[in-house]
């Protein structure tokens, strides 16, 4: 599973893949998670809403940052 999230670099975007880290590691997943922070890339993917989380090349994360209980419950249903 390849995780990107996508943002700036500001500080919700550092929230989120602490989160998403975090919800890896309490499911046990073998998951790379990683940010994607060049503003180019970030265009070329269509993401409009900062933060976001992608998920093998589908965004399930857009605008917002959902607890580690909530990115857990979706992970699970990926």
């Amino acid at each position: 599973m390849e995780i990107k999230i996508i943002g700036a670099g500001c500080d919700t975007c550092g929230k989120l893949y602490d989160n998403a880290c975090q919800a890896v590691k309490e499911l046990g997943l073998d998951a790379k998670v990683e940010k994607v922070e060049d503003l180019v890339e970030i265009v070329k993917m269509g993401i409009m809403a900062a933060p976001a989380m992608v998920v093998d090349g589908k965004t399930v994360v857009s605008g917002q940052v959902p607890g580690v209980k909530s990115l857990v419950k979706l992970l699970k249903k990926l």
